[in-house]
């Protein structure tokens, strides 16, 4: 056996102890991770008056069989004989959040590194070529347990008919009045889709256990072609020079670059990420303490959605050295011990 030979077996013998010494959880719900803000978000995007009709018609007008149509014709379908490596971290990814039937990952040619899920009644995963030259192999553990994440949490629905409302958007540019419906509509689904972000980070972390190589592909999103070249201390230091903006000018442009992106910037990601891996309620998750899907309510309550959202946002702002943060949590506060005094005053029966 060669020295080559022996350091390739024994690199494979090490991926395989370390993938057998990962937890996996079985019947996990995705309440287990999701953050409160994207199960909020969620909540007031199905409250807009009439985006249900609009939903349901863009969704039902055709199944994801043209997606997937697309894909099988421009693509690669991972499976053993192609990709075989993604292949192996497809099946592993969907055994550790317990996932059944395994959903199919396509590789792209882009060399924008990006990866998406697609689907209403088969959710698929589509990764692109310039975010498997980007990562190794932990990064694309993550990645693409960020996206079965996205299954796991029923994401694909929202996230296929948003792609759909945006090749509809172009089409209705000559429109004034239809271009503006679907913007809002777009504008809705954008917002919400930038808080699932948050949760299938966390759902990432969880399949690949390993809040360094986490990291380092928020590093990489963010421009590191070459992580060794890219201190992390440093790159976390980036995301509290963002929280800390002194002037409110600076909140209103933060404000300004985020409304249009589908993603949350990569030092907020990353930030939020690492804060989670530090905590117990993932430290819980791992250890088995975490609810189950048999225990899911067949509805979500949406007082309890947007409570929990609200608490988020309040504990965030908390932390937040952003003026314009503190202004709102400030001027919140205010609000909301006004409206509780009123109501003590004129409804305290509860009625």
């Amino acid at each position: 056996m060669t020295p080559a030979t022996r350091g390739s077996v024994e690199g494979m013998s090490e991926e395989i102890e370390r993938s057998s010494s990962r937890v996996r959880f079985p019947g996990i719900s995705p309440r287990a991770y999701e953050h409160p803000a994207d199960r909020g978000a969620l909540a007031v995007l199905r409250a807009v008056p009439g985006i249900g009709p609009v939903l349901q018609a863009v969704a039902g007008a055709f199944t994801e069989r043209g997606e997937r149509l697309l894909y099988v014709a421009s693509a690669i379908r991972v499976g053993p004989r192609q990709y075989p490596m993604i292949d192996g971290l497809r099946k592993e990814a969907a055994a550790a959040l317990d996932l059944d039937p395994v959903p199919e990952v396509f590789i792209e040619r882009n060399p924008d590194p990006q990866a998406l899920t697609l689907g209403i009644d088969k959710p698929f995963i589509v990764l692109t070529t310039g975010l498997v030259e980007l990562l190794d192999t932990e990064g694309l553990r993550f990645a693409i347990g960020h996206e079965m994440g996205h299954v796991l949490s029923g994401h694909a629905l929202y996230r296929t008919i948003l792609f759909r409302l945006m090749q509809l958007q172009n089409s209705l540019g000559w429109m004034p009045a239809g271009y503006w419906a679907v913007r809002a509509v777009i504008a809705a689904l954008t917002e919400w889709y930038r808080k699932t972000e948050l949760s299938c980070d966390r759902a990432g972390l969880l399949v690949g256990q390993d809040p360094a190589a986490a990291l380092r592909v928020h590093v990489a999103m963010a421009g590191g072609m070459d992580v060794s070249q890219v201190d992390t201390a440093e790159f976390l230091k980036q995301a509290k020079e963002y929280e800390q903006v002194e002037d409110v000018r600076d909140s209103v442009l933060k404000l300004a670059n985020t409304w249009r992106r589908t993603h949350p910037m990569a030092v907020v990601r990353a930030a939020e990420l690492q804060r989670w891996a530090a905590g117990e309620e993932y430290r819980g998750i791992l250890t088995g303490t975490y609810p189950r899907r048999e225990d899911d309510r067949p509805t979500s309550s949406f007082t309890e959605d947007i409570k929990n959202a609200a608490r988020s946002y309040k504990e965030s702002a908390a932390r937040s050295e952003d003026p314009l943060v503190k202004v709102l949590n400030e001027v919140g506060d205010v609000l909301v011990g006004a409206a509780g005094k009123v109501r003590s005053k004129f409804g305290g029966n509860g009625e």
